[in-house]
C-alpha cells in the first residue's frame, strides 16, 4: 500500500517537473529566474537543480515500480 501511494506522488511530482523544464518556446522555469540567464550564456542555476531533481524524483519513480512489480510477484 505504501508504495502505491509513493508511485502515486512520484507520478504527480514528475508531471509538475517536466511541465517546468524550458522547451523551445520557453517555460514555468521561467517564472523562477531561468529565464534571462539562461538566454546570456549556457544553462541557469535554476534549470541545472531542476533537471537533478528531476532525476532523482525519476529514479524514486523507477524504484517504486520496480518494488511493486517485485511485490505483486512474491504475493501471486
Amino acid at each position: 500500500m505504501g508504495f502505491s501511494i509513493a508511485l502515486i506522488v512520484f507520478s504527480l511530482l514528475m508531471m509538475m517537473l517536466v511541465l517546468m523544464h524550458k522547451g523551445k518556446g520557453g517555460g514555468l522555469s521561467d517564472m523562477f529566474g531561468g529565464g534571462m540567464q539562461s538566454s546570456v550564456g549556457g544553462s541557469s542555476v535554476a534549470e541545472r537543480n531542476l533537471d537533478r531533481i528531476t532525476i532523482v524524483v525519476g529514479l524514486l519513480w523507477f524504484a517504486c515500480i520496480v518494488a511493486l512489480g517485485l511485490l505483486m510477484k512474491l504475493h501471486s
